[in-house]
């Protein structure tokens, strides 16, 4: 009976210490808690907060943003405070977000959703006007038949701290006169708005200086009875860089932004003036060709949403001719206004490379009767005159010869004062190369206009400073 009953005491102590161990293992459970789960910021930015709660080793895995940082990543058991702080402005066009997913070491997982409002940009189209076609009777073809030879200000206006920035001097008419007396009726102006003149860029405001500026250097142009190209040139990559999917709506609202505010000062200048609506866009499949082609679509639209004059300007767009064709242009809804744009600097390693790369050395020479005994390994292994005559054909076919005409809006070949060897042959060949591609161009029908950067015209004394480079221009002119 003594034995029954010390089991039967022995039992319920065993039942009372298993009841005791299970609550303090319900104790320390695995716990891991957030105190939200989505944070919400304003476009302009700022810092909020938010407390982890965890009995474990804990940490917040593969966080990779470049407008979002976090004040801690990782921590031990215990409550914690960590600010979120978006260090940028989102002037993307588009919210954006980012996933926070933290993790404890017991195997528990949060998730924290932070996401960024973006600034609408106002619409600058604040006063169109009725179509005027005043001074704009010339389809696009007809236009670029009146161009002859055109010049290029070089990145006068690309340059930070505005046009004197790299060195130039401020553009006067007297020196559009000198050029016009040079040979040349049409002028390109590459232009930056975004990299240093937007005011604003929450709301991606032009300053109205530089906009006044540059119509003013329009002005001289077509006072002049000059041709003028005027253009979004590099400007900091925004657009050229970003022809992707994840970059489409925010540069898509920013080309928006830009043309309804240069076209709209632009407005009243006559058919000597044309928008070109991007320089040297980078495509490299049919996707981001794609992407490219909605951005010239905005383009298009957004100039012609201003009205007057600009219901029929001529636009000029670009892109690898490899990846599209007439069929695939900008729908417009003023026809037969638009013309493609070209660059020429075929070979580069003999046109523009400046010293050897690891994908290839400098060229000295160029063209028949003109490679070099002296100096054999400076001669091109690559594109000379059938390569320049295979490129041209390919333009006249593919656009010219279907209604769409073409200006090749930079080109050169420019002379080293130190490196060649054979120095004779070498100014033989910038020569040669710039009458040939100058002279070609013409031939197919497609408006050459020559780089320049103050090398080979003096802007300070409108002086010629490179006289066989102008004699050259002017005989493949001829």
């Amino acid at each position: 009976m003594k034995h029954k009953r010390f089991y039967a005491i022995l039992v319920f102590l065993i039942a009372i210490i298993s009841s005791i161990s299970c609550k303090n293992k319900e104790d320390v459970e695995p716990q891991l808690s957030v105190s939200k789960t989505e944070v919400s910021s304003l476009a302009e930015g700022g810092t909020s907060e938010i407390t982890i709660t965890c009995n474990d080793k804990w940490s917040i895995g593969n966080f990779a943003s470049t407008w979002l940082q976090l004040s801690q990543t990782s921590g031990n058991s215990g409550s914690v405070t960590i600010q979120l702080n978006i260090t940028s402005t989102n002037a993307t066009g588009a919210t954006r977000s980012a996933v926070l997913v933290v993790s404890s070491s017991n195997g528990q997982t949060r998730r924290i959703t932070v996401s960024q409002a973006t600034f609408i940009y106002p619409s600058y189209n604040t006063s169109p006007q009725a179509p005027d076609a005043t001074g704009m009777s010339s389809t696009a073809v007809q236009l670029v038949g009146k161009i002859n030879l055109g010049w290029n200000l070089g990145n006068t206006f690309e340059a930070p701290g505005g046009e004197t920035g790299w060195g130039s001097p401020v553009i006067t008419e007297s020196y559009i006169k000198f050029v016009k007396q040079c040979g040349f009726n049409a002028i390109r102006i590459p232009s930056a708005w975004n990299w240093h003149h937007v005011d604003n860029p929450a709301t991606a405001h032009i300053d109205p200086n530089w906009l006044n500026r540059v119509k003013e250097v329009v002005g001289y142009c077509v006072k002049n009875d000059m041709y003028v190209l005027l253009n979004i040139h590099w400007d900091g990559g925004w657009l050229e860089n970003n022809c992707t999917k994840a970059k489409q709506d925010s540069v898509n609202a920013k080309q928006k932004a830009f043309w309804e505010q240069i076209a709209t000062t632009m407005r009243d200048f006559d058919e000597h003036l044309m928008f070109a609506s991007a320089n040297e866009p980078n495509t490299k499949d049919a996707a981001e060709m794609s992407v490219l082609l909605s951005y010239h679509q905005t383009f298009v639209k957004a100039v012609r949403s201003t009205g007057g004059r600009n219901t029929y300007r001529s636009l000029v767009i670009q892109g690898s001719t490899e990846l599209f064709n007439v069929s695939n242009f900008p729908t417009d809804p003023t026809p037969n206004r638009m013309i493609l744009e070209s660059h020429n600097y075929t070979p580069f390693q003999f046109c523009g490379l400046g010293e050897d790369a690891s994908w290839g050395k400098m060229f000295y020479y160029w063209g028949a009767g003109n490679h070099s005994t002296i100096e054999p390994e400076r001669n091109p292994t690559w594109g000379e005159e059938d390569e320049q005559l295979k490129g041209f054909k390919l333009l006249k076919e593919q656009f010219i010869d279907k209604g769409i005409p073409i200006l090749m809006g930079e080109y050169g070949a420019f002379r080293k004062g130190s490196g060649p060897k054979d120095m004779e042959k070498h100014n033989a060949s910038i020569d040669y190369w710039i009458t040939y591609v100058t002279k070609q161009a013409l031939a197919n029908g497609i408006k050459p206009f020559f780089w320049d950067t103050g090398g080979a015209l003096d802007r300070q004394n409108n002086t010629v400073k490179d006289k066989r480079t102008i004699d050259a221009i002017i005989a493949g002119g001829n």
